[in-house]
């Protein structure tokens, strides 16, 4: 199929590839195209707007930074909506506040076009594994015309509903995220506190029933290392979807008590400048407030 892709950062970067090595015709875009650079050598076409990139496909996807950058890219005067063919399908994988995901999905479908909500579940990391995971709202008819697209980004794709629904359900993981990792932070600090050699602590709760995929691949970040270590989703990226939460939980009179205090060590380590690293550096802050050497 032909397919459009608007933002070419750390995630888009790697989703372009696979859908390339399927066989599908990628023409893409870039605030800065300097970001597109190495992709175009590996076959990608280059598109000067996300207007022109949605003339000439059949399927659009955008994954962003935040509300206002999907809002440019999909409704401003050479965006998406601006050139989407009345047969297309825009999927936007973004992650940003689900009522925003819906007023911009309605302006769509004012328009006579198609827009699913489709955020990706997984870091860089999984996707180059072939284990992304990916969630879908909106017309059904719509999906399951782009499903074969989806399956070559990730295996698991899964329709969850209406409108903002999959949007609404990607907050919902990260919140289970976040305060998964940081659960595992302090309790290996507790661990290590206690006279566990980190290594040893880190080893026996991969090891243990509480082990799960992002664990998995984000306990040897915490480890002693010669290099820096890779950064899957920075401290400021993770709380901005915690505050996506945060403020869903509010809207909806839905406790978040362990989301509130998970947030609280993601401010600490704003506070102390680690804003920058992969939020397991929670287990820093869990050292420092320990009082362990530095």
């Amino acid at each position: 199929m032909k397919v459009g892709f608007l933002g070419l950062g750390d995630m888009g970067s790697i989703i372009v590839p696979r859908l390339t090595a399927a066989g599908h015709t990628v023409t893409g875009w870039n605030r800065s195209r300097s970001k597109g650079e190495a992709l175009l050598k590996l076959g990608m076409m280059w598109g000067d707007t996300p207007r022109e990139v949605a003339r000439k496909s059949e399927v659009v996807f955008s994954i962003v930074t935040d509300a206002a950058a999907v809002r440019s890219v999909a409704l401003g005067e050479d965006g998406v909506i601006a050139g989407l063919p009345k047969d297309a399908v825009y999927l936007d994988m973004s992650t940003i506040d689900p009522a925003e995901s819906m007023a911009i999905s309605a302006q769509f479908a004012r328009a006579g076009l198609s827009m699913l909500d489709a955020p990706i579940s997984g870091s860089t990391a999984t996707i180059i594994q072939g284990n992304a995971s990916i969630m879908v709202g909106g017309d059904r008819s719509a999906f399951e015309r782009v499903q074969p697209v989806l399956l070559a980004i990730g295996p698991k794709v899964t329709y969850i509903g209406e409108s903002g629904l999959a949007v609404k359900m990607k907050v919902a993981i990260n919140l289970a995220l976040v305060t998964q990792i940081v659960g595992f932070c302090e309790a290996v600090a507790l661990a290590e506190k206690s006279g566990v050699p980190r290594a040893v602590a880190v080893d026996a709760m991969l090891k243990s029933v509480v082990v799960s995929p992002v664990i998995s691949y984000r306990a040897p970040l915490i480890l002693p290392r010669d290099t820096p270590a890779p950064v899957y989703g920075n401290v400021s990226l993770q709380q901005k979807d915690m505050l996506l939460a945060l403020d869903m939980g509010r809207k909806l009179g839905s406790p978040m008590p362990l989301g509130a205090a998970a947030n609280e060590m993601l401010n600490a380590c704003r506070g102390l400048g680690l804003d920058h690293r992969d939020f397991v550096t929670v287990y820093d802050v869990y050292r420092r407030l320990g009082g362990m050497p530095q």
